[in-house]
C-alpha cells in the first residue's frame, strides 16, 4: 500500500472509512482511538455478562447502500427454513430478502423464527410515489452469533404516570389519558397553527409549534427537549428540528393512523425504508449482542486486511502546511501527534486525514506553525457546545408497571415526560435483544440522563448516582427500590453536538477546515452535526468515493442529512 490515511476515532464513521479504503483503494488506514473501546457511542458496554447500548441504535436506513453494507457484514437471522425476516413501519412491510443458499445455512441462528406476514401495498407513503422492489443479499459467516435479529420497536411517552403512544396516535386510550379538555385544546391549537404559521422559523419552539400546535408542543415536546439540551426551546436553532424530525407532523401521524386503519393490505417493497420518518419504524435489524458487535467485527476485518488500529492514543497536535499561491496548491495536513496514558508520544504521517474528533478539540490541536489559525475560527470553535450523557444500568427483579397481560413492558425505550424527575429516557435492554441480559429472569434497564460535564449530576460518585436514579424511577411508579439488585454507571462526554452557542457562525469554521485539501471531517462530532449512525457512515463512504475518484466534493459531505431525498419523504 503506497498511500496512508490517518483516521482519528474508531466510531462508525472512522471504521467505515477504514474498511472502505481497504476494499476499494491502495490506501492503508491507520486508526487512532483515544479510548480503549471500539464503536464510539455505538459501542456495547459489558457488565457482569450484561450488555448496554448507549442511547439505543436501531439498524435501519433510508440508504440502500448502508443497509447492504450492514447485511453483508451481519446477515439477518432467518430462523427456520422458509421464513423471511421483515422490517416494518406504520403497517408497511419490508422483507429482508435472503438468498436460498443462506436459508439452508445452519449457522444463521438467533432469537428464533420470524413469522412472515404476507402484505400488499400499491403506493409509497408519500404523495403517491410508486414503491421500488429490491433484494438485499447476504453472504454466510462462520460465526453463528454474527447475525442481525429482527426486533419489534415500541416506544412510548410516560406522562401523568400514564403511557402514551409515540408518535401520538388517535386512539381511545390517548384521548382518555389526555382528557376531554386537553384533547380539545390540542385540536384547536393545532388548527390555529395550520392557518397561522410562525414565519420565519427562528427557533426550535417555532419549528415545533408550526408542526404540532402550541398545546401539543407544551404537553409533549417542551419539557423533554429542554431536559435533553438544558436550554429553552426558544433559544435553540430551528435547524435542530430540520435535522432530527423533518417530515414528522401531526398531519403525518393522522395520515399513518387512517392508512393503517382503512388502507387495506400493503405490497411488499424494498428494504431501504425510504419515505418514512425514523420515528415511525416498527421493526428493525439489531446485532445479536448489541451495536458494538458489528463495529468490533469491522475492526477485526480492518486489522486482517492490513490496516492498523491503535487504542488509547489521543490526538493533541496537528501539523499543518500552508498552500502555495503560485501553484494554487491548497493547505495540507502533514502529520498528527498523539499521546497515551503512559505519557508516550507518537507521530503519524499520512496522505489523507479523517477526523471524527470534536471540532472544538480539532481546532485547539492545530499547530499554529505554517498555517495561522484566524481569531474568528478559534473563537467559534471554542464557543461550540456539547451535551453530555449518562446511562445508569439497573438490574431489577421486576418492574412495577406491566403490560395488560401482566408481562414485561414491550418498549425498547420510554420517553419520560414527567417534570418532577431529571430522568429523560428509559431503555429496556431485554427488548432490544434477549442476549443483552445474562439472567433471563431479570429485567435489565438503562436510565438516561442528559447534562453538561460541569453539572453536579456528572460529578456525582457512582454509588450516589445509582441511588439517585433508583429513587427517581421509584418516585414515578416504574419500580420498587427494593427490587433493584445491581447497577452500573456509564458517562459519555460530548454525545450531542449542540445547535446553539456559536453555532450560528459555523459556516466560518467550515470554510476554514474545508480549506485543507486532504482533511475530511466525518461523523457526528467531526462535523458538529447531529447525525445518526447511518449518516455518519455515509459521510465516510462519500469521502472515500472522492479519494477513489481523485477529488473529494466536500459540499457533498456536508449535504448528507441536510436537504436531500435520503432523509425526506420521497418526492
Amino acid at each position: 500500500m503506497s498511500r496512508r490515511a490517518v483516521i482519528i476515532g474508531a466510531g462508525p464513521a472512522g471504521l467505515t472509512a477504514g474498511l472502505e479504503l481497504l476494499r476499494r483503494s491502495d490506501v492503508k488506514p491507520i486508526i487512532l482511538e483515544a479510548s480503549e473501546e471500539i464503536g464510539g457511542i455505538s459501542r456495547t458496554i459489558k457488565y457482569k455478562g450484561n450488555r448496554m447500548d448507549i442511547g439505543g441504535h436501531r439498524f435501519f436506513s433510508k440508504s440502500d447502500r448502508v443497509m447492504q453494507w450492514w447485511v453483508d457484514l451481519m446477515p439477518p437471522d432467518v430462523g427456520d427454513a422458509g421464513s423471511e425476516p421483515e422490517i416494518s413501519y406504520q403497517g408497511k412491510k419490508r422483507v429482508v430478502a435472503v438468498p436460498a443458499r443462506l436459508m439452508e445455512e445452519p449457522v444463521l441462528r438467533g432469537v428464533g423464527p420470524i413469522d412472515p406476514h404476507a402484505s400488499e401495498e400499491t403506493e409509497d407513503e408519500s404523495e403517491g410515489a410508486a414503491s421500488v422492489e429490491m433484494m438485499v443479499t447476504a453472504t454466510p459467516d462462520p460465526d453463528p452469533d454474527l447475525v442481525m435479529l429482527i426486533r419489534p420497536r415500541k416506544s412510548r411517552i410516560y406522562y401523568l404516570r400514564k403511557f402514551f403512544d409515540y408518535p401520538i396516535t388517535l386512539t381511545a386510550t390517548t384521548l382518555k389519558n389526555l382528557g376531554i379538555v386537553r384533547t380539545f385544546r390540542v385540536g384547536t391549537s393545532y388548527m390555529k397553527s395550520q392557518v397561522s404559521q410562525i414565519t420565519p422559523e427562528k427557533s426550535l419552539e417555532d419549528f415545533l409549534i408550526n408542526r404540532f400546535g402550541r398545546q401539543l408542543y407544551l404537553t409533549f415536546f417542551k419539557s423533554y427537549t429542554e431536559k435533553v439540551w438544558g436550554t429553552p426551546c426558544n433559544e435553540i436553532s430551528a435547524e435542530w428540528g430540520a435535522q432530527r424530525i423533518k417530515g414528522l407532523s401531526l398531519t403525518t401521524a393522522v395520515k399513518h393512523f387512517l392508512k393503517k386503519a382503512f388502507g387495506g393490505k400493503a405490497k411488499t417493497s424494498d428494504l431501504a425504508q425510504k419515505g418514512t420518518d425514523t420515528s415511525l419504524i416498527e421493526r428493525f435489524m439489531y446485532p445479536k449482542f448489541g451495536p458494538g458487535q458489528l463495529w468490533e467485527h469491522v475492526a477485526d476485518l480492518i486489522r486482517d486486511g492490513g490496516g492498523e488500529i491503535h487504542m488509547g492514543w489521543k490526538v493533541d497536535r496537528i501539523i499543518t502546511k500552508r498552500g502555495d499561491p503560485n501553484t494554487h496548491a491548497a493547505r495540507q495536513i502533514v502529520a498528527i501527534e498523539a499521546v497515551n496514558i503512559a505519557g508516550g508520544r507518537r507521530r503519524f504521517e499520512g496522505d489523507y486525514f479523517f477526523s471524527t474528533m470534536p471540532m472544538r478539540e480539532l481546532i485547539s490541536a492545530m499547530d499554529p506553525g505554517e498555517v495561522e489559525i484566524p481569531e474568528n475560527v478559534r473563537e467559534i470553535s471554542a464557543g461550540l457546545q456539547y451535551r453530555d450523557f449518562i446511562t445508569v444500568g439497573l438490574l431489577v427483579d421486576r418492574l412495577k408497571v406491566k403490560e395488560p397481560d401482566g408481562g414485561l413492558l414491550k418498549d425498547t425505550w420510554i420517553y419520560v415526560q414527567e417534570p418532577d424527575v431529571v430522568l429523560g429516557r428509559l431503555q429496556i435492554f431485554n427488548n432490544w435483544s434477549p442476549y443483552l441480559v445474562a439472567d433471563p429472569t431479570k429485567v435489565w434497564i438503562g436510565l438516561e440522563y442528559f447534562c453538561y460535564d460541569t453539572d453536579d449530576l456528572w460529578k456525582m460518585p457512582d454509588e450516589e448516582l445509582k441511588k439517585f436514579a433508583i429513587d427517581e424511577v421509584a418516585k414515578i411508579g416504574i419500580l420498587n427500590a427494593e427490587d433493584v439488585s445491581d447497577g452500573h454507571v456509564v458517562r459519555v462526554p460530548k454525545t450531542y453536538p449542540a445547535y446553539f452557542g456559536t453555532y450560528d457562525r459555523f459556516d466560518e469554521l467550515r470554510e476554514f477546515t474545508d480549506g485543507f485539501d486532504n482533511l475530511f471531517l466525518v461523523g457526528r462530532n467531526g462535523m458538529h452535526k447531529y447525525n445518526n449512525q447511518d449518516h455518519s457512515m455515509l459521510t465516510a463512504m462519500t469521502a472515500v468515493d472522492g479519494i477513489v475518484a481523485g477529488h473529494v466534493d466536500k459540499a457533498a459531505l456536508w449535504g448528507i442529512n441536510t436537504e436531500q431525498e435520503y432523509h425526506e419523504e420521497k418526492k
